[in-house]
């Protein structure tokens, strides 16, 4: 007899559904065909143990089963509930009629549990669109995968339930998710508010400059001086994520496993902090099996690199391409995956390797050559994809204890958001820019051109301050920025000011250090 459930194969972000084919004949053989992996092959095993604490027979006969499309590489043990359910049917230890009303996912314990799946949202989306009536999924996995709506998802617990919902002994209710409720009343629940940062008050200008315009940022000062600490909060004041982007950053989530049980949209921007001994495949995706890495799980969010020169220089040379291009491509000999990475880049550092060099308050050991040693991990192009570069220095104990609380971050998220609308509405027309750190030089020229005012201070600061060619277009970015804060149609002199102020790094006394 032969016999056909459905599951899909998810590969980045790509899903394609996947056709198990069951077949029974005389004979002992077990044969599995269509190129799965050892998860795949292993799950004959964990098959025969669930039926035989259920109450059934693995089948003494010979069984072939076919993987279509037999040509495309399947992996996981998400496979083992419709693998199973079709050998039982095959065998008519159960009678399933609406089998191909439904696609599948789930791997299974040696009890008949169903154990959580990576890649459920993605999957559910697949199968709405191959019109299927529904999907049936591990019970932890359910409130995501009915995030789709006008489909019906069932979170199931065991094997056992499964077949009583199939076979139609038990009438089971489908999951059902108000989906815009729960994220509308996620987004502003934020655990980190800038009104715990006392003083810093250059810093934070900076950080909301960067926020409103999408700027990449590095901050650089002595340990102690709070640059994680106000890093951390960016999220807070960033624009709210539309829903569309909260789907897709879910999806990117879900492949990697990464949501928590029970969880439905992601509702905050992500925030990723890797440690400075990651790896170029943990920090961009890729393995034997691909998966995203820190910068696509960082996907409409925030890529903090905590003491940037500490990590290793030839990882941070991968993070050149998809800082450009906003997605990472990984080719290998059997497989090609594209994942989305459109993240602010935002990243700190000391001034040298014993963090105080030009600290008022500690002497620096360091010796020239160290310090320069230090600032060349980072690499001329690395730094020119970061458009605000800022100083921070400690804040003395005098001046810490009467600084008043900082400005809430709901404040500077109203400032935020009211300068992305102008930025949206001007670039309406033009796919993939949506904010400032996005323009071409042409557009900086359509958008961000300077009055005579600004070109004379523009000139004066290139020649006084040594600025290097490349900060030219980055200062018009930002100033852009800084006029969308003050809702201004022009850029002016004073915006212009203000954004020269962030090009430390590219000053004259920073470049003998080595920069």
């Amino acid at each position: 007899m032969l016999v056909k459930t459905y599951s899909a194969a998810v590969n980045g972000l790509d899903v394609t559904p996947v056709t198990i084919e069951v077949s029974l004949a005389k004979g002992i053989m077990y044969h599995l065909t269509g190129l799965g992996d050892e998860a795949v092959r292993e799950g004959r095993d964990r098959i025969a143990a669930a039926m035989q604490n259920n109450g059934y027979i693995f089948p003494r006969a010979d069984l072939t089963v076919n993987l279509a499309p037999a040509d495309l590489r399947k992996e996981g043990s998400s496979f083992d509930l419709p693998l199973a359910i079709a050998i039982l049917a095959a065998d008519g230890q159960i009678n399933a009629p609406h089998l191909n009303e439904f696609m599948m996912v789930g791997e299974l314990s040696l009890d008949g549990h169903l154990q959580p799946a990576k890649g459920v949202l993605p999957i559910a989306i697949k199968a709405r669109a191959e019109h299927y009536r529904g999907l049936i999924v591990p019970k932890q996995n359910v409130r995501e995968a009915a995030i789709v709506n006008n489909l019906e998802v069932y979170g199931m617990d065991s094997m056992a339930e499964v077949i009583q919902l199939l076979s139609g002994e038990v009438q089971y209710a489908p999951t059902v998710v108000d989906t815009r409720k729960e994220f509308y009343e996620q987004q502003y629940n934020f655990e980190l508010d800038f009104a715990d940062v006392r003083g810093q008050e250059n810093v934070k200008r900076a950080l909301e400059v960067a926020a409103a315009g999408g700027h990449n940022l590095i901050m650089i000062g002595p340990p102690g001086s709070g640059k994680s600490m106000m890093a951390k909060r960016l999220p807070s004041i960033l624009p709210p994520l539309t829903l569309s982007e909260s789907l897709e950053t879910t999806q990117i989530h879900s492949v990697a496993g990464l949501l928590k049980t029970g969880s439905t949209l992601i509702s905050q921007r992500p925030f990723r902090s890797p440690h400075h001994t990651i790896s170029e495949v943990a920090l961009v995706g890729g393995g034997n099996n691909p998966m995203p890495g820190a910068i696509s799980l960082a996907h409409n969010g925030v890529l903090f690199c905590d003491e940037l020169p500490e990590f290793n220089k030839h990882t941070l040379e991968v993070l050149r391409q998809p800082l450009e291009d906003r997605q990472i491509t990984i080719s290998r000999a059997k497989y090609t995956v594209t994942f989305p990475c459109s993240f602010m880049f935002v990243a700190s550092m000391n001034p040298c390797p014993c963090g105080y060099y030009g600290d008022p308050t500690h002497h620096c050991v360091c010796t020239p050559g160290q310090i320069q040693k230090y600032l060349n991990k980072i690499s001329g192009p690395m730094m020119d994809r970061i458009d605000i570069q800022c100083e921070i220095s400690a804040l003395p104990f005098k001046e810490l204890s009467k600084a008043a609380p900082g400005e809430p971050s709901a404040k500077i998220r109203e400032r935020v958001i009211a300068a992305r609308a102008l930025q949206t509405a001007r670039f309406k027309d033009v796919p993939g820019v949506h904010c400032n750190a996005q323009m071409t030089e042409r557009m900086i020229h359509q958008y961000a051109e300077p009055d005579e005012q600004g070109l004379d201070l523009m000139r004066l600061a290139m020649e006084r301050l040594s600025l290097s060619a490349r900060a030219y277009s980055r200062i018009l970015k930002v100033a852009r920025t800084i006029a969308d804060l003050a809702a201004s149609p022009t850029v002016r002199p004073e915006h212009i000011s203000e954004a020269i102020t962030y090009r430390q790094l590219d000053r004259s006394d920073w470049a003998e250090r080595g920069l």
